[in-house]
């Protein structure tokens, strides 16, 4: 694995919700470009003032809709432009030392696919099904007709994912997220990603995976990192319905991982609810403590930094709320303060100890409404004191002395949080 990722902390973001491109009615696939890809640079220089250094795209490829259902993964969606957008996109992101890591839809494509369209029973083995009286029922993906899947104990497959991980590794990107990694087999991965590393060294590869055996799967596929969506309920399970017992079992079982991988970790992505809907906005700092605190390679949400809401719902464009469209540039924004200078103060303690990492967390007290927690390597530690409740409470902080980010005063080993109080304290 490569060092880089160790110091990697992400802005994500859903391209074709950002630059306000049409997602279901009036889509070509083929149609000219549209050029939005360039509304993303005025947004760079505030991926470097919020102390981040890494830009995760969602889908950028050719798609009938939402981009998950992939026609072409050679060609950037005309929805957001052409190679020059994307080659420019890249070139400014260098200039200021950011990161690239794009989104890889490799369990499934399209049905409007070429392959698809064009399948024969002579032709190349893609695509998972049966042929019945002439014509292939394809199998789909978790019941989504339009989301045709892959057959990954194909070779012909393998050696397509090779050449597109490998094309786009060359026009300068840093590495893969892998949509819906864990309905793809260990296997497959374990067979790919080497061919692709041998050409590509320095590539990091993060594997969606939100169920199953994480260290199993880490250690059987070569996935270098996996999302971590047990912390990410833990968070915002244990704030919301007051039972931080709930972020403590799964801050131990994070730690558990540390042996094998480091997670991706997150509050919020392009797939679940925002943070301040499911907390509150008066929480939102809580999760972030937790999140730039302990182990793991964290990412923001963009429009999490700001305080924005937006509820996902499991209906047709059920994922709009949380995929808006951003305006021309940060100034067109007017942010809750309080969260974004929660994410600054934190995102710039995170850059300061690189060693958080890799380290483990420990549970000093924990209570339905309060918790303080201890991250520590050698002298050197942070402490995360927490009061969800509406009541004040009085914590122990070991050896955290000094303020970094929340509000309290310590003496004598312990800090006193107002009602829904926080506080970050380093030794």
């Amino acid at each position: 694995m490569p060092t880089w990722p160790e110091h990697a902390m992400w802005w994500h973001l859903y391209p074709l919700g950002f630059v306000g491109a049409p997602i279901r009615d009036g889509v070509d696939p083929d149609a000219e470009p549209a050029h939005r890809l360039d509304r993303l640079e005025p947004w760079l220089d505030h991926v470097i003032a919020l102390g981040l250094n890494g830009v995760l795209l969602g889908p950028v490829f050719a798609a009938e809709t939402h981009g998950y259902d992939t026609v072409d993964h050679f060609r950037i969606d005309p929805r957001l432009g052409d190679d020059e957008d994307f080659a420019r996109l890249v070139d400014a992101a260098r200039e200021r030392g950011i990161r690239i890591l794009l989104d890889g839809v490799f369990n499934h494509v399209g049905r409007g696919h070429p392959a698809f369209q064009n399948l024969t029973k002579d032709g190349p083995q893609l695509f998972r099904g049966r042929w019945t009286d002439g014509r292939f029922e394809a199998e789909v993906f978790e019941g989504h007709d339009a989301l045709v899947a892959l057959d990954h104990s194909s070779p012909a497959v393998v050696d397509l994912v090779v050449e597109i991980m490998c094309h786009w590794l060359d026009r300068g990107i840093d590495g893969w997220r892998l949509d819906a990694a864990y309905a793809v087999p260990s296997s497959f991965w374990a067979e790919m990603l080497p061919r692709v590393r041998e050409r590509f060294p320095e590539a990091w590869f993060l594997g969606e995976v939100i169920h199953g055996d994480a260290t199993a799967i880490v250690r059987e596929s070569t996935m270098d990192s996996l999302t971590q969506y047990e912390l990410w309920q833990g968070i915002w399970h244990g704030i919301a319905d007051r039972n931080l017992f709930e972020l403590s079992h799964a801050l131990e079982r994070h730690d558990e991982l540390l042996s094998t991988f480091v997670p991706q970790t997150f509050v919020g992505n392009h797939d679940v609810t925002r943070i301040a809907s499911a907390v509150g906005a008066d929480l939102v700092p809580h999760a972030l403590a937790v999140l730039f605190t302990v182990a793991g390679t964290p990412s923001v949400y963009a429009g999490d930094e700001f305080g924005w809401t937006g509820v996902k719902e499991h209906r047709l464009g059920g994922d709009d709320a949380v995929r808006p469209a951003f305006p021309a540039g940060p100034g067109d924004v007017e942010p809750d303060e309080r969260i974004l200078q929660a994410h600054q103060a934190l995102i710039a303690l995170r850059r300061r100890k690189p060693w958080l990492w890799r380290a483990h967390t420990d549970v000093i007290e924990v209570a339905n409404t309060a918790m303080a927690l201890r991250t520590a390597v050698g002298d050197d530690a942070v402490v995360v004191a927490l009061n969800v409740g509406d009541e004040p409470v009085s914590l122990p902080i070991a050896d955290g002395r000094a303020l970094v980010a929340g509000e309290g005063s310590p003496a004598d080993d312990r800090i006193t949080l107002g009602p829904r109080g926080w506080a970050v304290l380093e030794a």
